[in-house]
């Protein structure tokens, strides 16, 4: 039976519908808002595993190009492997939902979101959230749900709920929030610097919306909820639990107290080894080697919650608000346009800044439209930054980190017509131990500005941190690994002296008061202001930019003149690009832009391109090229294409035989542009056969003459 629930977001129609389409999975959703459908479904293994100490949940959302009336572009007509977009969108959908799913569920869970419509004007990422949530919550997976996401926009000091792609465009505030009734779990957007107080502002209206939104889920649950399964319980303890855990804790407290990352988890390793050589026949079970990394998870938690709750003391030996011994480096790769070095703690990023033509943006095909981004950011994150063996690729960590890097800079980046290159910042993450997205932030910052890039301001990046234990709780400020794993909250903010550009929030707990993030903002704010002084003193503005970077100009022409520098079939241009080394790009409004390796190409196709397209001015002097002699005259080439005539009587003061005795073909001469007459011909005089008042001289018969003879006209 087909069960709908409907609510209306900005004057659009959300529907939630169910029992319709895809009846065999678990549970599934038709979801429409105004002109965008997502079909999303969710299933789960028929076998339960009993002891998994994690939640095996796979969200894989995906785009079909057929929604937006496209069919895929290039030789392979089937829409392939995720793409970023895809891949973000996943995330946004599993970061909210995976902590409401209780591990002894055991079994696998897969949620698969698929854009089936979309009108281009509303995205159908928030759709895909809300019913990726229902259709878990109506299904017989135990779910603590339901979850519900929002996207708030500021355009023009107005907050808008779930604005439009036109809107998003125009705000100077982007951010998807994410939550159950009693609080909100996810946050994740970037802003133009906007202030801390706005950004509590808009996090409150989106508390309202989705607060309604989980009612809905709500609703339609009581029409189309199924019963739930069980849970997998085990009956199994750990044997001497008491006993390991009065041999191991003390040990272990002072192992984690060790300041070096290395150091400590040496130490932590060596405990466990050594309890476990102590019980090594009863731990021959595979469920008693479980129950024993459980209470050592247990262990950890406790001393390190313990120790900052009680007496305001981290693993590493900082207070609470306390940042990592930061260093800064430049210039240090000397074939790369830009380059940096950011170190903070044992949280290290090679960061570097390449500058490239037009040609070199990034294009994305995809269904919501053609479009082209001249700034692109790269991160990544290989195995030995963290000490480990493991394979090189970009995965879902790489490509989400390196995202919101992106965005808390972009904002920063200077426009394409005022630094007409394309800039590509990579992230290399050389040691983590806490927060390498935001260190890729900092880093990004020093070597685009070591590149010459004319970023507006600098931006910094801080990982906040948050314990609670009741009404106790203490914000931290540059969380380590620890603090993340064993923590209630991993909150990253970027930004500059005047406001925030970027933003990240995970929160593991029901409900963070205002008061708490209000505390964490203003505590993040003063620790990005720390290491904003401490970049500073390395590189504060941009430095020239390298000479090993392209040479790009450019300058506009006439509408009507593209085609003229085209030529037909692209003859001219393709010529000049061959002739001087360099790519030439021309808009449709004219504007051209010019990419040489050296400064002389460069300006020299500049100076062509401007003959090609100018006209030619009566009385400029101009440099010219002998073409052909003839017995009457020289013909003199003055721009691209465009020859004129000097006369013999108009190449020397004294008389001459023939046109040889001045001037060889081949030969640069400057010349005047006496006149264009009726038919458009370009009569010209070869400046030393000017007199110093500017007038031609006189012939021999007395005569002042500055245009040919008949005969001499036929054959010009």
């Amino acid at each position: 039976m087909v069960q709908r629930v409907t609510y209306t977001i900005a004057g659009q129609e959300l529907i939630l519908e169910t029992g319709k389409i895809a009846k065999q999975a678990d549970g599934s959703i038709f979801a429409k808002y105004a002109g965008s459908c997502v079909i999303v479904t969710v299933c789960a293994s028929k076998e339960a595993v009993e002891g998994l100490d994690y939640v095996p949940v796979t969200v894989d959302y995906n785009e079909k190009y057929y929604a937006a009336g496209k069919i895929p572009g290039g030789f392979i007509k089937r829409e392939g492997r995720p793409k970023d977009k895809e891949i973000l969108v996943s995330r946004l959908i599993d970061r909210p939902m995976r902590p409401l799913f209780d591990k002894r569920f055991g079994r696998e869970i897969q949620i698969v979101p698929t854009t089936v419509s979309t009108d281009q004007i509303n995205p159908p990422d928030i759709l895909a959230i809300i019913a990726s949530s229902a259709a878990v919550h109506i299904s017989d997976i135990p779910f603590n749900g339901p979850v519900a996401g929002v996207r708030i926009c500021s355009v023009k000091g107005q907050l808008i709920v779930n604005p439009t792609y036109s809107e998003i465009e125009q705000s100077d505030l982007e951010i998807v929030v994410a939550g159950t009734k009693d609080g909100i779990t996810m946050v994740e957007g970037g802003a133009n610097e906007v202030s801390e107080d706005r950004m509590i502002e808009a996090l409150e209206k989106a508390r309202s919306v989705i607060i309604e939104l989980c009612a809905l889920q709500e609703k339609l649950r009581e029409l189309a909820g199924q019963a739930k399964l069980p849970l997998t319980e085990s009956s199994a303890v750990l044997e001497n639990s008491e006993a390991i855990r009065s041999a191991a804790y003390p040990r272990l407290r002072e192992a984690c107290f060790l300041k070096s990352k290395q150091t400590r988890h040496e130490a932590i390793y060596q405990v466990k080894a050594d309890i476990k050589a102590q019980y090594a026949e009863q731990l021959e079970n595979e469920t008693q080697q479980k129950l024993m990394a459980a209470l050592f998870d247990d262990m950890e938690y406790e001393i390190l919650r313990s120790s900052i709750l009680d007496e305001g003391l981290r693993v590493d030996g900082r207070g609470t608000e306390d940042i990592r011994d930061i260093t800064c480096e430049v210039g240090l790769l000397p074939m790369t346009h830009g380059s940096a070095l950011f170190t903070r703690g044992e949280t290290q990023a090679l960061v570097t800044t390449t500058l490239g033509t037009v040609l070199d943006e990034q294009v994305f095909d995809d269904i919501d439209g053609d479009k082209r981004e001249h700034f692109i950011l790269h991160y990544n994150f290989p195995p030995y930054s963290v000490g480990e063996v493991g394979r090189l690729g970009t995965g879902r960590r790489e490509i989400g980190h390196g995202n919101l890097a992106r965005r808390s800079l972009e904002a920063m980046v200077p426009s394409k017509e005022v630094f007409p290159y394309t800039i590509r910042v990579v992230s290399e993450i050389m040691e983590s131990n806490g927060s390498s997205s935001m260190a890729s932030v900092c880093g990004g910052t020093l070597s685009m500005l070591d590149a010459g890039v004319p970023i507006h301001r600098l931006i910094a990046g801080i990982a906040m941190g948050l314990v609670t234990d009741g009404e106790r709780y203490a914000v931290l400020s540059d969380i380590l690994g620890e603090e993340d794993h064993l923590g209630d909250m991993d909150f990253k903010v970027a930004g500059t002296e005047t406001g925030i550009t970027g933003f990240q929030m995970d929160i593991k707990i029901a409900g963070v008061s205002p008061e708490i993030m209000r505390k964490a903002l203003d505590q993040a704010k003063r620790g990005r202001f720390h290491i904003l002084s401490i970049m500073k003193e390395t590189i504060s503005k941009p430095a020239a930019v390298s000479d090993l970077a392209p040479k790009i100009m450019t300058f506009k022409i006439e509408v009507d003149k593209i085609g003229v520098l085209i030529g037909a079939g692209g003859k001219t241009i393709k010529a000049l690009c061959e002739q001087y080394r360099v790519t030439i790009n021309t808009d449709n409004d004219g504007t051209i832009t010019i990419y040489g390796k050296n400064t002389k190409d460069t300006e020299d196709a500049h100076c062509t391109i401007l003959g090609i397209v100018s006209d030619p001015e009566v009385g400029k002097i101009y440099k010219g090229t002998v073409k052909r002699l003839m017995e009457f005259g020289a013909f003199v080439e003055i721009l691209p294409g465009k020859e004129g005539l000097v006369h013999i009587s108009k190449l020397s003061r004294q008389r001459i035989v023939s046109v040889g005795e001045v001037v060889k073909e081949g030969q640069e001469i400057p010349v005047k542009l006496l006149e264009i007459d009726k038919m458009g011909r370009l009569n010209l005089s070869y400046i030393d056969a000017i007199d110093p008042g500017g007038e031609s001289i006189r012939r021999e018969d007395g005569r002042r003459d500055g245009s040919h003879s008949r005969h001499e006209r036929s054959r010009h």
